[in-house]
């Protein structure tokens, strides 16, 4: 599973968001999200396979944090969605002000 694929599931986003904040442990991530151990493990998982997360091992406990590689990747992808969007509210922009006048 690519990147994208593994950040479209709504649970995993919101790891992803809690990871953005900071790096967390498996129990981290259960009382944050108030989800069980087992399914966090297995998004976790999901993304650890995807190249979204990594894990180091500290004491009895694996820390999460996210990857930049694949936000990097998913940045590129969405640049020109981005300049579409930006010329075109551009347009409407210009458009609204001409009907002011």
């Amino acid at each position: 599973m690519d990147a994208l694929t593994a950040i479209a599931e709504p649970t995993r986003r919101r790891i992803v968001d809690a990871l953005r904040v900071r790096e967390s442990s498996v129990t981290d991530l259960v009382a944050a999200l108030g989800m069980s151990q087992p399914a966090i493990s297995k998004h976790l998982r999901v993304l650890r396979d995807a190249g979204v997360v990594t894990a180091d091992v500290r004491a009895q406990q694996r820390i999460y944090r996210l990857q930049p590689g694949p936000f990097r990747e998913l940045d590129a992808w969405l640049a020109p969605y981005r300049q579409m969007w930006t010329r075109h509210l551009a347009a409407l922009e210009h458009h609204l002000d001409a009907k002011e006048q």
